[in-house]
This record gives C-alpha cells, sequence and structure tokens, in this order.
C-alpha cells in the first residue's frame, strides 16, 4: 500500500504523544497502577510502571506497524486497492480507541479518575459501530474481516456475510455505547451473550449462503494431492 502522510502522520502522531505521556508521568506515578476495570468500573488488576504507562503505547505501536505490513505478504494483496479507505480506517478507529483506553489509565495514575464504566464502553462501542460501517467494503483477503471457511472459497458468501455482519455489528456498537451511556455495568454479561449470538449468527449464515453457490470452490489446499 502507498503511504499517505495526511492520514499516517496523525496517527504516527497520536502513538507518539502516548509514549510522550509516559515519559512525563512516570516520575509522579505510583509504583502500582490500575490497568484492569470489571463492568461495574470497579478497578480489579495493576500493574508496575512499565506495564501501567508502557503497555498500551508498545501494544499500539506493534498494532500500527502490523498492519501496515500485513498487506506486503497477503495472498489477496490485490483487493486491498478496493478497500483501502475502509481499511484506513479500521487501523485509525483500533488506534483512537488505544488512545483512549491509554487516557484512562494514564488520567488514574495521576489522581485524576474518569468514569471508566462510561468512556470504555462508549468508546468501544463507536469502534464497533465504526467496524460495522465499513465491514461490507471489505473484499477477499487473508487477514481482515470475517473470515470463515466458507467468505473464503464463495464470492457471494464474503460480500453477503460482511453485509449482515456491518449490521450486527452497528447493533453490537450501540448496545456498548447505552451500556456506557446510561451505566448498565451489570448488563455486562448480557453485551457478551451478544457478542457470541453474532459470531455464531455469521458463522452459521457464512455457511448457508455458501451451499447454495453454485460458483464455490474449495479452500486452496484442501484439494486430494495427486498422487505419483
Amino acid at each position: 500500500m502507498k503511504t499517505n502522510w495526511r492520514v499516517e502522520l496523525p496517527l504516527l502522531l497520536l502513538i507518539a504523544a502516548m509514549f510522550a505521556g509516559a515519559i512525563v508521568a512516570w516520575p509522579t506515578a505510583p509504583a502500582q497502577i490500575p490497568v484492569h476495570w470489571n463492568f461495574d468500573g470497579t478497578v480489579d488488576g495493576y500493574g508496575g510502571k512499565v506495564e501501567g504507562l508502557l503497555g498500551i503505547p508498545l501494544l499500539a505501536l506493534a498494532i500500527y506497524l502490523l498492519m501496515r505490513f500485513l498487506p506486503r505478504i497477503d495472498p489477496g494483496r490485490a483487493n486491498y486497492a478496493r478497500f483501502g479507505g475502509a481499511y484506513t480506517a479500521l487501523r485509525a478507529g483500533i488506534v483512537a480507541l488505544m488512545a483512549v483506553l491509554y487516557g484512562v489509565i494514564l488520567s488514574t495514575a495521576l489522581k485524576h479518575p474518569v468514569d471508566v464504566s462510561r468512556v470504555v464502553p462508549i468508546a468501544v462501542g463507536a469502534l464497533f459501530v465504526l467496524v460495522g460501517t465499513v465491514l461490507g467494503k471489505i473484499r477477499p483477503n487473508w487477514f481482515v474481516g470475517i473470515r470463515t471457511p466458507w467468505t473464503m472459497s464463495s464470492k457471494i458468501s464474503w460480500v453477503r456475510t460482511h453485509r449482515l455482519g456491518g449490521w450486527l455489528f452497528m447493533a453490537l456498537g450501540m448496545l456498548f455505547a447505552a451500556t456506557g451511556a446510561f451505566r448498565l455495568g451489570s448488563f455486562g454479561f448480557v453485551v457478551i451473550g451478544a457478542v457470541v449470538a453474532v459470531v455464531v449468527i455469521l458463522f452459521v449464515y457464512s455457511y448457508v449462503v455458501w451451499k447454495a453457490d453454485p460458483e464455490k470452490q474449495p479452500p486452496a489446499g484442501t484439494q486430494p494431492a495427486d498422487e505419483e
């Protein structure tokens, strides 16, 4: 993929800002920093300075570099040009979510806690809505999208499954956001159940569409080898 610095520079600056925040906070941050909260916003996990201040910035950088690299080795890399905007939106959304999560940790470490039970579900919900918005634009590839044995061997299954997935992901995003906006932390297990249900629905639906596709192809590597 060609490098568009109007897109890449803001993402790199956002990641750099996370590392800058770690440098600024390091001298005054406590030895143990909250790094995990339960559905109700109560801290249930702590980490040292390295994990608390550098964990998410390093993870964000790793994800950014990985997603920049994957199109280079994808056997379906020719299709990336057809959904470059969607792929860029996904990368930007993931980095932005990491920045929000890091902001929550950094604020807490500096004794300015935020309402985690509200901020995090809304941020996660926004990412799900974004994913749902662009999911239908993603074309067959080996790394991004809903990859089942049937979407990978039927163009019709790929397209229809991703269209359905787009609507379901947007619904999940709104559900996530609602639990934060209305502080419905006790409904966290309902949200998890909804996520599992969406995964099952898309898995089954991709098979049903594949089965009815007269032009479906056997997945690569599944044909019996010719005997010598």
